[in-house]
């Protein structure tokens, strides 16, 4: 097994139990982030009505236009403040954080200090 695959393996392995522990509610929804090697996207779930209320992602071509590279901390705390305002332009105020089984540092820390900034609070 290649080093990728295992790694991967085992962050789905630890996401599994960090969504046994985390639901999210209309109340509370759930803000989750996916990291790729490229990329950032974050967004907040519904797990009841099962529905997407707010989403963000350095794909968005609204801030895509303003970045130069979608990989970076710089480019997660621009999704974060974004991703934040519009779920306060929803009345979402509170959620609760599933880190995905990423490590709590780097792009996922930068994205959820921004969001905490802009007013999300978790």
């Amino acid at each position: 097994m290649k080093s990728n695959e295992l790694r991967v393996r085992r962050r789905v392995r630890r996401r599994k139990g960090i969504r046994k522990k985390i639901q999210g509610t209309a109340e509370r929804p759930r803000l989750t982030v996916f990291r790729s090697l490229n990329h950032i996207y974050a967004q907040i779930i519904d797990d009841e009505a099962g529905v997407t209320l707010a989403q963000a992602s350095t794909r968005n071509k609204d801030l895509a236009s303003d970045l130069k590279v979608g990989g970076n901390v710089e480019a997660a705390k621009i999704v974060g403040k974004t991703l934040a305002e519009r779920a306060q332009a929803k009345n979402i105020e509170a959620v609760c954080f599933d880190r995905n089984g990423y490590r709590y540092h780097g792009r996922v820390k930068g994205l959820a200090e921004a969001a905490r900034e802009a007013g999300l609070k978790f």
